[in-house]
């Protein structure tokens, strides 16, 4: 009993000091001017999935608009829709692309569509944005220089923000969002590695995205797409200084789909990709593999702090029963550097969007995480849901 728990602690030690290593590495990283490249980039295409958001788009086509030269193009896949999101982004002079196939529902498919469209008059770059984001002013242009200099993808910071007025569920939403798509990347960043791919706001080479495999109803395609790129050797670069925004859903019931998709989503990722990231690392002697692999292996907040209290729980009922203390000192050690990981993400760059005075109320939030772990779904649920954002009545 004695060495199971002592290796169930230390394999539950490596996402905690993953997530330990990043928060540190955001919470020390500073500011990196980018060289601008002196040639001017080649044309970029826009691609807009949209399936039923003709009261979301319209802000976002005028966000993109301004920004576009006369070479560059925006296309909106109107994928599966049943309302006028076709002719809300065709009066504002973007390219519609319709695309109806009830069988083959999922984000993926609808980028497959656009990407197979544009192989005939392919541009040098391809960027994804959903239908629902809002950018700032100089996001196009700041985000294809960057890309022109690398030669490679790039994943821009992608936020998501909770309704107007105080409710502490959002806002722990909001905090957990700022731990997975910015600290976290950031840390990466500042150790000069690659980050996961977030789902908006992602430029790629033409070359690279040309043969991507995206044609995918998985729940998190954009994971997915970030980690078939690592395999191949191109993956994706984190740029901090570009930001564009979306909103969660507004009703409870639209925030738990949301939750359930990813956390259900993030596992299977887990399970299918880091054996094979692993192995690519050995293979090719490619340490960014290694890392995105590590990075995959950081399970949803919730579910990481369900793991670090378990462990303890177990470890001191066997001290209790007589054993060893090995295992209950590993449990700690877990618990507080997990505990001093969310604490430096919460100093640096959450006390913002959470007062201090409002920190007791989150602890019935993590348990309302817990229930929901509870309640994933076991039948895998692909087809493409539009988030709810209505406002509840």
């Amino acid at each position: 009993m004695l060495v199971f728990l002592t290796a169930l602690n230390a394999l539950a030690l490596i996402p905690t000091l993953v997530l330990f290593v990043e928060v540190v590495g955001a919470v020390v990283a500073r500011h990196k001017e980018y060289l601008q490249i002196p040639q001017t980039p080649g044309p970029v295409v826009i691609v807009v999935p949209a399936h039923n958001e003709s009261c979301s788009i319209l802000p976002t086509l005028m966000d993109l608009i301004p920004q576009l030269r006369e070479c560059d193009r925006l296309l909106v896949v109107a994928d599966n829709c049943n309302d006028d999101t076709a002719a809300v982004s065709a009066a504002q002079g973007a390219e519609v692309l319709l695309r109806n196939e009830p069988d083959r529902r999922g984000k993926g498919y609808a980028l497959a569509w656009a990407i197979a469209h544009l192989r005939d008059d392919p541009p040098e770059f391809v960027l994804f944005v959903d239908a629902d984001c809002r950018l700032q002013p100089d996001f196009v242009p700041k985000t294809l220089d960057h890309c022109a200099q690398t030669g490679q993808p790039v994943q821009t910071l992608y936020l998501m923000t909770g309704a107007e007025g105080f409710q502490v569920n959002q806002l722990v939403a909001e905090l957990a969002w700022r731990l997975k798509n910015w600290i976290r990347p950031l840390g990466l960043h500042h150790f000069g590695r690659p980050v996961q791919l977030m789902g908006a706001g992602m430029m790629f080479p033409w070359g690279v995205i040309e043969l991507a495999p995206l044609a995918s109803g998985n729940l998190v395609e954009d994971l997915k797409l970030g980690l078939d790129l690592a395999l191949s050797g191109t993956p994706a670069r984190f740029l901090p200084t570009v930001r564009l925004t979306s909103a969660f859903a507004a009703t409870e019931r639209g925030a738990e789909s949301q939750r359930k998709r990813w956390i259900e989503g993030h596992l299977r990722m887990i399970g299918g990709y880091v054996p094979r990231l692993v192995a690519a690392s050995i293979a090719t002697r490619n340490l960014d593999a290694l890392v995105l692999a590590c990075d995959l292996l950081v399970p949803p907040l919730s579910l990481l702090i369900l793991i670090a209290l378990g462990m303890v729980a177990l470890g001191g009922i066997y001290a209790w029963l007589g054993g060893a203390l090995l295992p209950t000192v590993l449990a700690f050690l877990n618990l507080s550097l997990l505990a001093g990981a969310l604490a430096f993400a919460w100093l640096k760059f959450g006390r913002d969007i959470l007062p201090a005075s409002q920190i007791p109320f989150v602890l019935g939030q993590v348990l309302q995480r817990f229930r929901l772990l509870g309640r994933l779904v076991r039948r895998s649920s692909s087809e493409w849901v539009r988030t709810d954002r209505s406002r509840p009545e």
